[in-house]
Formats: C-alpha cells, structure tokens, sequence
C-alpha cells in the first residue's frame, strides 16, 4: 500500500523526472518508499518469531511436564518399574535389618570370620581364684560389637557415600563390611531412610553440588560448636531443594522423625570419628552422600545455626 501511494504521488506530480536529476534527492526518493516497507517487514519478522518461540516454549514445558508425570507414577508406588536408587537403597535396608536382628539375638556370642579361627570361650574361674596371666578376662555376656573388630576407615567413608550402580561390587563389600558395626549399620540405615524420602521428592545427592567445608570446620561441629564457626556446613544451595525438604519437613511427621534420627545418629558418629580422622579422611567424609544429605537436612532443620 505504502508503494502503490507512492508510485501514484510520483506519476501524477506536476515535474516527474525532476526529482531523479538529482542524486539526493534520488536516495532520499529510494529511502521514502522503501524505508517504511522494510520496518514493517522487520516488525512483523520479529512478531512471527516470538509467537513461534511462545509456542515451543509451551510445548516444551508440556513435554517436561509429561516426562515427570510420568516418572513419577512409574517410579513410586503405584508403579511397575521401580529407579535403580531406590532398589538399590531397599536391598541396603534388608541388609541392615538382618544384621540388626543377628546382632540382637547373638549378644555374647560372635560368628567366626572365614578364614579366622573362632574366638575361644575362656573357662570359668571360681569364686576368689585368681587366674592365670595366660587366661583371657572377658567376662558373659559382652556384646557382639566389643569382640568385633573395628571398620576400616577406607570402607566406613566408602559405606556413607553407597555404592554408585548395581555392578559397584568393591562398594557393596564395604558397605557389608560397615554393616557388622552396630553403630555405622544404624546411621546407614537412617541415611537410607531420608534418602528415599528425598528421592520422593525430587531430590538426589548427586544433583547437589555443595561448598565444601574445610576439615576444621567439621572438627568444630563435631566438638559442639554452633553458630558462624560452624556455618560453613550448610553449604547446599539449592533453593528448590532447600524449599522442597523444608516444606515436607512441616507437613510430614514421618519425615521429621527420620530427619531427627538420622541428624542424632550422624551427629553421633562425627564425635567418635573427628578425633583419630585426618584432615584428607574429614574432607572425604564430607563429599559422601550421606555428609551432602546431613548438610541439606541441617541446614533446613537449623542445626548449624
């Protein structure tokens, strides 16, 4: 339209070929018909592509809501498949549970390691005998974990942090290894709790990527410090994360509950392992996925304020 008016101003002006002796006024004649043209054309490219990008952007986000949607009812109950996690996890909880219940039922007596010969019951004593210097003094009814020797420390931090897949044999044997102390048995089992539980919400250790806090700082919180010393902990920043386990916090009791327990038992286990551990042991101990579970759930339950 703005051509054709153009065009008709040009053919019926009184002096047609006067303008075209002069080159500006060439150029200028150019500029006045074309100009307006190409900003239209621009205008309506860059309206074209934003309804375009408005649309994939639409069908994306549906895509995505899909795929969720759909992880989520074949992941969790309800569902045929379960996630290699949360297999994994559960064959981790049958394992403590069998331990657990060997280690309630046998109190004072301990199975023999393959390959080790069985520790000897020592003879009884009378009353005011003394007895021999080659005699041993353990007395009835000491419990298992006394006579059990203690975890590696190489296969107590691999044990905290599970085994990466199914085909992670050397991390299954450290795992079963760490499984025969009754303390660590009870802090993995409290960390495979809240970690199925975060898993339901979305959450995954390996997804976390926290600041880490120097060994002195652990040390700090191992010995009861609390506050700024202390702050460096809560290294998770991961707003979506932190919002999701605080809010589950508030409206699940069970939650709560296995959060607690697992913060009381890891807590635990952190001022009997700060004293002998070394600097590169604290730093490894905190890039395992249970070190990342306690600095999240901490965080959220303000244990290093």
């Amino acid at each position: 339209m703005w051509v054709a008016g153009v065009g008709l101003f040009f053919l019926f002006m009184d002096e047609p070929g006067g303008m075209n002796a002069d080159t500006l006024g060439f150029v200028i004649t150019l500029i006045a018909v074309f100009m307006p043209v190409a900003m239209l054309g621009v205008a309506a490219a860059a309206a074209r592509s934003g309804r375009i990008m408005r649309e994939e952007s639409a069908r994306l986000q549906a895509a995505i809501d899909a795929i969720r949607q759909s992880y989520l009812q074949t992941a969790y109950p309800g569902g045929a498949v379960r996630p290699t996690v949360e297999q994994k996890l559960e064959e981790i909880a049958r394992t403590a549970r069998k331990t657990e219940t060997a280690l309630t039922t046998f109190t004072s007596i301990r199975q023999p390691v393959e390959g080790r010969p069985p520790v000897p019951v020592p003879p009884l004593v009378a009353p005011g005998a003394e007895p021999s210097d080659d005699q041993a003094t353990l007395a009835l009814g000491t419990p298992a974990e006394a006579l059990s020797d203690p975890v590696p420390t190489a296969d107590f931090l691999r044990a905290l942090n599970f085994p990466e897949n199914g085909e992670d044999k050397e991390g299954f044997r450290a795992l079963r290894r760490a499984l025969h102390d009754r303390q660590t048995a009870q802090l993995i089992t409290a960390a495979q709790d809240v970690l199925s539980l975060l898993a339901e919400e979305g959450i995954y250790m390996d997804d976390l990527s926290p600041d880490r806090a120097r060994p002195e700082v652990w040390r700090r919180f191992a010995k009861g410090e609390r506050g700024r010393a202390v702050a460096g902990l809560g290294g998770i920043r991961d707003r979506s994360s932190l919002a999701l386990a605080a809010g589950r916090m508030r409206q699940d009791p069970k939650f709560r509950e296995a959060v607690h327990i697992f913060l009381r038992r890891f807590d635990d286990m952190l001022m009997g392992f700060e004293p002998t551990a070394t600097d590169a042991e604290m730093a490894e101990l905190g890039g395992t996925r249970t070190a990342r579970a306690f600095m999240l759930l901490g965080r959220v339950a303000g244990a290093f304020a």
